[in-house]
């Protein structure tokens, strides 16, 4: 069964879900290469397609599948010879749905992220079906430091912890992913030194809830403050941003040090799910009751341009009117800068599978419309009043070299979730990963334009 020949078999990926599988497909990348595999450039043209998934809710898990029968689909017609699964879709219905879709070739859960290289050994010499899968997930991997980068711009990803201690009635992710388990700090730095060296200007921190970083570790017992003190203090230009957090665990102490640092974006994305007290006991979130109540003017008076993301459950079992109406004037009041819905999804394993009354799909997609529209709202007045101000930006790559069109970030915008800037009349030596000041142009839905700024705006843009 052994394969002589691994330099010449390509491996193609396709990443699916939050940012933690995208990490998680770097790590398999590193394996396979040390291994003596090559990347594909694209997964439809390699050798192997790995299809690394998510199955947080029932939308995710349909993309999961689709994505999987378009990689079976790949093997009947061109160069593809295996398919694998992995990540969370196998890890929480790999008997099932191995039974609907019989061509794939194995099924890897999230702890054997370093078996890839095995599993396609395996799959390439005529092992079928094979499902590997721990009953509970318990490990924690240390990316290389000179590893793969996914990310298609000047930013990577940097896994802080892995699982979550929170028991919320509507997440299926501690079925999936487990108990938290936090790295050690000076591996995170290690890490973030590397992606720095290699051309990275924003290291984006993530894990189910990076707030609760380091409560698992023995003692001294670091904390996310004692990591992102450390984190400031490599050299070099660069940014620093926290996704996701838990409302009560933003502390006066984190505050504190985002208003004061030069390096860490004020930027965060705490989930309330919800806002009405019932509700919050009902999805097990009763501890984040008070800290919600308050949230955006609190964390705006310690940080005043601060931007905030949140995310909404519409739709929970018991959810009335009433309580939505609650939901969509909190909503307006707080005005975040940035907020995504989402339709109740019933899982099982977790509290609220089967909790009553339900509220029926079509109610749930029309509360998911309407809060949105008043998002919209928000958004637009919000992107209108930065039309004439100067702001930095980071600089992500040429998006149509003939018109000199490029696309970046500034503080206030998270990779891949958040919305972009357009930039116009920039120089041509200008690079991905450059800072730049530019003037706000025009509003183009959730996105902006603008260009660069003349040199006596600069100093008007710092501490931006």
């Amino acid at each position: 069964m052994q394969l002589t020949a691994p330099s010449k078999i390509s491996v193609g990926f396709v990443s699916l879900g939050c940012p933690k599988n995208l990490v998680d497909a770097q790590y398999m990348a590193d394996v396979l290469r040390a291994d003596g595999f090559t990347l594909a450039p694209a997964p439809e043209t390699a050798d192997v397609a790995i299809i690394n998934t998510c199955a947080f809710i029932g939308p995710a898990r349909e993309e999961a599948l689709a994505a999987l029968r378009t990689a079976t689909g790949w093997k009947k017609q061109g160069p593809c010879r295996a398919v694998i699964a992995t990540g969370c879709l196998p890890q929480r219905r790999a008997a099932e749905t191995a039974a609907l879709l019989p061509e794939v070739d194995a099924w890897l859960g999230v702890d054997g992220l370093d078996e890839i290289a095995r599993v396609v050994r395996k799959a390439l010499a005529g092992e079928h079906g094979r499902i590997e899968i721990t009953p509970q997930a318990t490990r924690l991997f240390n990316p290389k430091s000179s590893g793969v980068i996914f990310s298609s711009g000047a930013y990577a990803y940097l896994k802080i912890a892995e699982g979550c201690n929170h028991a919320c009635g509507f997440c299926a992710i501690p079925l999936i992913r487990g108990r938290q388990r936090s790295r050690p700090v000076a591996e995170i730095v290690r890490e973030a030194e590397s992606r720095l060296a290699a051309g990275m200007r924003e290291l984006t921190l993530i894990a189910q809830d990076v707030t609760s970083y380091g409560r698992d570790l023995g003692a001294p017992q670091p904390d996310l403050c004692t990591l992102l003190r450390e984190l400031e203090g490599l050299g070099g230009k660069f940014w620093i941003r926290l996704l996701y957090g838990y409302p009560s665990r933003v502390s006066p102490e984190l505050l504190e040090l985002m208003a004061g640092s030069s390096r860490i974006c004020a930027y965060l994305d705490i989930p309330i799910q919800h806002s009405h007290p019932e509700i919050l006991r009902a999805m097990r979130r009763a501890d984040s009751i008070e800290a919600v109540a308050d949230l955006a003017p609190r964390l705006r008076r310690h940080i005043p341009n601060i931007t905030l993301r949140t995310t909404c459950l519409v739709g929970f079992p018991g959810e009335t009117e009433a309580h939505f109406q609650h939901l969509l004037d909190y909503t307006r009041e707080a005005a975040f800068d940035h907020l995504g819905v989402f339709p109740y999804s019933s899982e099982a394993g977790t509290a609220a599978h089967g909790l009553q009354p339900a509220v029926p799909a079509h109610v749930a997609e029309a509360r998911q419309h309407r809060l949105m529209q008043a998002q919209q709202a928000i958004v637009t007045h919000k992107l209108q009043q930065r039309i004439g101000t100067i702001d930095e930006i980071l600089l992500e790559k040429n998006l149509s070299p003939e018109d000199n069109i490029w696309v970046g970030r500034s503080r206030r915008e998270a990779p891949q979730i958040d919305n972009v800037v357009f930039i116009t009349g920039l120089p041509g030596q200008a690079r991905p990963g450059d800072f730049i000041n530019v003037e706000y142009t025009d509003v183009d839905g959730y996105d902006m334009w603008a260009q660069p700024a003349g040199p006596d705006m600069q100093k008007q843009a710092e501490g931006c």
